[in-house]
C-alpha cells in the first residue's frame, strides 16, 4: 500500500488496471485449465493404498476436467520421489497423491530435496485407511497374543515387510515391538505391492500394511488378519479385533491421502482442482469403491486440510522423537 500511495494518479492507473485484469482473469484461468493431460504422481509401486486412491480419483476426474488424467508411479525414498518431482515441476499440470508417509513422517527422518511446508500446497483431502496386522498363512498363529508368544520364542527370526522405511507400516510395527516387548526384523520394499507378494509367498511373515493393499488378499484367504490398528473395528473386517481389543493399547496407525500441488500453482487452479475432486469423492460409485477398501472419507475444506497437514507433522515428529525411531 505504501508504494501505491506514493504514485501519482496517472502512474497509479496502470497498476490498478493490471490488478483488475488479474482479478478478472482468475476465473477464466481456472476454466481454461487444464490445457493438456494432467499427471497424478504416486510415490509407491502399483497395488498399494496410494495407488488405489489415485486411480479411484483419476478414473472419474478426467471427464470433469476434459483432459486425460495419467497416474504415474515413482516409487522409492518413503514415497518422496514423487513428491520431489511434483515440488519441482513447472508444467502447471502435475500433482501428487500425497500420503502421510511422505508428508508427515519422512520430513522427520530424511534429508529432502524440497521444503515439505513451502514448496507444496495441500489442495484436497481424499481419505484415510487403517493399518492392519496381517500374517502369512503358514505362520502358526491365530491371534495377536499368539504372535507375541512366537516372536518372544524366536527373537529376530520373524521378518515384517513394509512399503519402505519411514512408512506408516514401519511406524506401526515399531510401536508394536515397543508395546509387546518383541524383536522382529524390518524388511523394507519399494511399495506395498512387492511387499505383499513376498508376504503371501512366505519370504516375510507379517506386515502392518494399509487396508487397501491387503483387503483383497484377506478376503480371498491368502493371508490372515489378526488386528486393525484403529480405534474401532472396520466395517470391511467386522470380525477382526482392534489392537486394543487384542490386548495392546497405543498401537493405532492410519494412512491418510490427499492431493498436493506445487506451491506456485495459481489459487484459481487449486480451487478448480478442489471443486472437481470433491465432486468425484461425492459420487456414489467413488464412495462405494473407496469404502470397499476400508477408506474413511471425511470431507475437509482446503484450509482444514492445510491445518491437518501441520497437525500431523507435529504429531509424527513428536512420536518419532519420543520413540527414537530411525531409518534402518
Amino acid at each position: 500500500m505504501t508504494r501505491l500511495k506514493s504514485l501519482k494518479p496517472l502512474q497509479l492507473l496502470p497498476a490498478l488496471l493490471a490488478a483488475a485484469c488479474a482479478f478478472a482473469s482468475a476465473p477464466a484461468l481456472a476454466q481454461d485449465w487444464p490445457t493438456k493431460p494432467v499427471r497424478i504422481l504416486v510415490g509407491s509401486a502399483p497395488g498399494g493404498g496410494t495407488d488405489a486412491m489415485a486411480r479411484a480419483v483419476a478414473d472419474r476426474l478426467g471427464p470433469l476436467l476434459k483432459q486425460p488424467i495419467v497416474v504415474e508411479n515413482r516409487p522409492g525414498a518413503s514415497n518422496t520421489l514423487a513428491v520431489d518431482a511434483t515440488a519441482k515441476s513447472t508444467d502447471g499440470h502435475t500433482m501428487v497423491m500425497g500420503v502421510s508417509t511422505a508428508h508427515a513422517i519422512a520430513p522427520h527422518l530424511l534429508k529432502l530435496g524440497y521444503d515439505n511446508n513451502k514448496d507444496l500446497v495441500p489442495v484436497v483431502f481424499v481419505g484415510a485407511v487403517p493399518n492392519v496386522l496381517v500374517v502369512n498363512n503358514a505362520l502358526p498363529v491365530d491371534s495377536v497374543q499368539s504372535l507375541i508368544k512366537l516372536a518372544k520364542a524366536k527373537p529376530g527370526q520373524l521378518n515384517y515387510a513394509t512399503s519402505g522405511s519411514g512408512s506408516t507400516q514401519h511406524i506401526a510395527a515399531e510401536l508394536f515391538k515397543d508395546q509387546a516387548g518383541v524383536f522382529i526384523t524390518h524388511i523394507p520394499y519399494r511399495g506395498s505391492g512387492p511387499a505383499l507378494i513376498d508376504l503371501v509367498g512366505g519370504q516375510v511373515q507379517l506386515s502392518f500394511d494399509t487396508m487397501p493393499s491387503v483387503i483383497g488378499q484377506i478376503k480371498n484367504g491368502r493371508i490372515k488378519a489378526l488386528a486393525v490398528a484403529s480405534a474401532k473395528r472396520n466395517p470391511q473386517l467386522p470380525n477382526v479385533p482392534t489392537m486394543a481389543e487384542a490386548g495392546l493399547k497405543g498401537v493405532e496407525m492410519s494412512a491418510w491421502y490427499g492431493i498436493y500441488m506445487p506451491a506456485a500453482t495459481p489459487k484459481a487452479v487449486q480451487e478448480r482442482v478442489y471443486n472437481e475432486v470433491t465432486k468425484v469423492l461425492a459420487m456414489p460409485e467413488t464412495q462405494a469403491r473407496l469404502s470397499a477398501i476400508g477408506a474413511d472419507l471425511t470431507p475437509m475444506t482446503q484450509a482444514q486440510f492445510a491445518q491437518f497437514h501441520n497437525d500431523e507433522n507435529k504429531r509424527y515428529g513428536d512420536l518419532i522423537a519420543k520413540k527414537n525411531i530411525k531409518l534402518d
